[in-house]
């Protein structure tokens, strides 16, 4: 194979019984289990009108503006599948518009998770099927290549690989390690019913609040006059 041109053919995808479990919870939770370090960039933003990301990664790497490799990858896609595309983070040219998106609802696409820029932006917004994005151009992309499919990519310090879990809602997106998954869910499932017990407890205003005190105090805070 030429390193920067080639195709895999076959992975491992995350369990669909993992997938369904952490489509439950908010993308929030999921990333404060993984002591906040995890997350694919604040600048990447849902393009949708609404409904949850939750899929194993198809992995693309691209040449900036270039989308030869994201069409190769909704052709070969498993229903189900998260496109993930390391197009370098350039949003000078789009990536995929309103007829990419059509062929990816036709392939059963779960959805797409784009380092770069989307174009029809109209149409992309008005439906259901989960873009992110960082940008919007009227721009086309190129159609020549060179890339990669089914290889680890990397998208704001997170290493992703072909079958890990992407997961995403309003409040971003987030990658999880096949490996890791199980734990993570463990983690982030206390997190949720601990912040579900906050909230009854402020709802009903008997939330202990005496931590902020003691934390200023510890802190050696002064109180002026």
């Amino acid at each position: 194979m030429t390193a920067g041109f080639r195709i895999k053919t076959t992975w491992t995808r995350i369990a669909p019984d993992l997938i369904a479990a952490f489509r439950a919870l908010p993308v929030a939770n999921v990333s404060d289990s993984m002591q906040r370090l995890t997350a694919l960039g604040p600048q990447m933003r849902p393009m949708h009108r609404g409904g949850v990301l939750a899929g194993p990664a198809l992995t693309v790497r691209t040449r900036p503006g270039d989308n030869l490799l994201l069409h190769k990858a909704i052709d070969i896609a498993a229903p189900g599948d998260v496109i993930v595309v390391d197009a370098g983070g350039d949003i000078t040219n789009a990536l995929m518009g309103e007829l990419m998106l059509a062929h990816a609802v036709q392939r059963g696409v779960a959805g797409f998770v784009l380092n770069g820029a989307i174009r029809d932006a109209g149409e992309i917004l008005g439906q259901d099927l989960p873009v992110y994005a960082l940008g919007i151009t009227h721009r086309g992309p190129y159609k020549t290549g060179p890339g990669e499919l089914g290889f680890p990519i990397s998208i704001g310090g997170t290493v992703i690989a072909a079958g890990d879990l992407i997961l995403g809602d309003y409040d971003g997106v987030v990658a999880v390690a096949a490996a890791d998954a199980a734990g993570v869910l463990d983690a982030a499932r206390s997190k949720h019913a601990a912040e579900a017990r906050q909230m009854a407890q402020t709802r009903a205003g008997t939330m202990d609040r005496s931590w902020v005190d003691r934390s200023l105090a510890e802190g050696g805070c002064e109180f002026c006059d």
